[in-house]
């Protein structure tokens, strides 16, 4: 494919901004090579500056689990903005969009919107110490819950990606209140509960981790979790910024039946625009202000053309064959992908849920991020750029989750699976 403008707009970038990006992730490093420029997106396909036509797996990170522009969600934004962008007050819109995250999500009852995913964590950590009194977080190897200082300790993904282990700039304070176990092991966390009784704040894990790619939970690991949690009296915080209205309308907590006491969303609840939130019982979201001690504001939370945007997604999502599409269209890929990769005798491991997976270059099972980042990292390089030459456009790193959303369709499916046999082979 020619992409001579999206190498002038790469060069023009790097003058400008730090690395020609705004979030390392689309920097390419793990991968290598010029990252594409976009100009515009419809349904499953996006193009890039150069007019070049990919289906895309990135899906903007998750939060376009409609595709692109879809027409009702656009109308709903325009129509919003047409009324005014912002207020800096309340407006019935976020009364509205509350009501469907308080009756869609079973651990809420009450919920606070923010900008984004990272706001919407950093708050949740703030709400467990004020709300315990204690200090001490526990996450995971792997976990990326966002760029809160405290949460930059072993963190995946992007920061994966870049070969960072954390992140300069972060105050030792906080990271040493910052203790790390390893995901599907409840016995590594039992053993950090012991160690520092009575100090634990929180435990936060994604229910579905997506940011060693994409590894779901070990049977028992999540309630094991939660009765820990209970027994030692810290708070069990589900950042379901990514599995939110992903793996399924209530999120991954009504999938496996485990209740947290505060769940962060984010991506999807804003139908494209920038948005996070947070929400747990009555009794703990009193602790907030103005009700309570624990001060968080923001100028643009609940913006309305965000709040309208993200409303029309979730009662779209409402709608009857929704979810059943996407995780027929997602183990149609997936299973498509696995045979292929079983005739080309090249090894690798595909782990999924509904509108999420992750091909893993990797002989051995992916259950957390030490297997994870076991895999061949040349090799992901390699079968990324042969796709992306092929009008797929997967995600740019070995640590992240491909997204399907409901305008993918058969014939998108096809043409990824031939695309992938014919990366294979070349």
């Amino acid at each position: 494919m020619d992409r001579k403008r999206s190498s002038e707009l790469f060069e023009q970038a790097q003058k400008l901004i730090p690395g020609g990006v705004n979030s390392p992730a689309r920097a390419w490093n793990s991968v290598g090579g010029v990252p594409i420029f976009f100009a515009r997106g419809q349904g499953s396909h996006a193009w890039d500056s150069d007019g070049n036509s990919y289906i895309d797996y990135v899906c903007s990170w998750g939060p376009l689990i409609l595709g692109h522009a879809r027409p009702e969600v656009i109308k709903a934004a325009q129509d919003a903005a047409a009324l005014g962008t912002s207020f800096g007050a309340p407006t019935e819109l976020e009364v509205r969009m509350a009501r469907l995250v308080v009756d869609a999500v079973p651990s809420i009852e009450m919920v606070r919107f923010v900008n984004s995913g990272t706001e919407a964590t950093m708050s949740a950590l703030r709400l467990a110490r004020a709300y315990t009194g204690r200090n001490r977080i526990i996450k995971f190897d792997g976990g990326y819950h966002g760029h809160d200082d405290a949460l930059l300790v072993k963190a995946g993904s992007g920061v994966a990606a870049q070969g960072i282990a954390t992140s300069a700039g972060v105050h030792p304070d906080y990271a040493a209140a910052t203790m790390v176990a390893d995901f599907n092991s409840v016995e590594s966390v039992k053993r950090l509960l012991e160690a520092h009784r009575d100090e634990v704040a929180a435990i936060i894990v994604e229910p579905v981790a997506g940011n060693m790619g994409v590894v779901p939970p070990a049977p028992g690991f999540l309630e094991g979790l939660r009765e820990l949690a209970t027994a030692h009296g810290a708070l069990l915080i589900f950042d379901e910024v990514i599995s939110g209205f992903r793996v399924a309308y209530g999120g991954a907590q009504s999938v496996y039946g485990v209740k947290p006491d505060i769940t962060c969303l984010g991506k999807i609840v804003g139908g494209g625009f920038p948005v996070g939130a947070y929400g747990a019982s009555e009794e703990i979201m009193r602790t907030v202000a103005p009700l309570g001690p624990m001060y968080q504001a923001g100028t643009l939370s609940g913006n309305p053309v965000a709040m309208a945007a993200g409303i029309t997604t979730l009662e779209l999502l409402k709608e009857p064959g929704v979810y059943e599409g996407i995780a027929d269209t997602t183990e149609r890929l997936v299973s498509g992908l696995r045979s292929l990769f079983a005739q080309a005798e090249a090894p690798a491991q595909i782990n999924s849920v509904c509108g999420a997976f992750t091909v893993f270059f990797n002989a051995r099972p992916v259950t957390d991020m030490a297997t994870a980042s076991a895999s061949d990292m040349d090799a992901f390089a390699r079968f990324f750029h042969a796709m992306t030459e092929r009008g797929v456009y997967p995600p740019p790193s070995q640590f992240e989750a491909w997204f399907v959303s409901a305008a993918h369709t058969a014939d998108d499916v096809e043409q990824t699976l031939a695309a992938a046999r014919d990366a294979l082979t070349s």
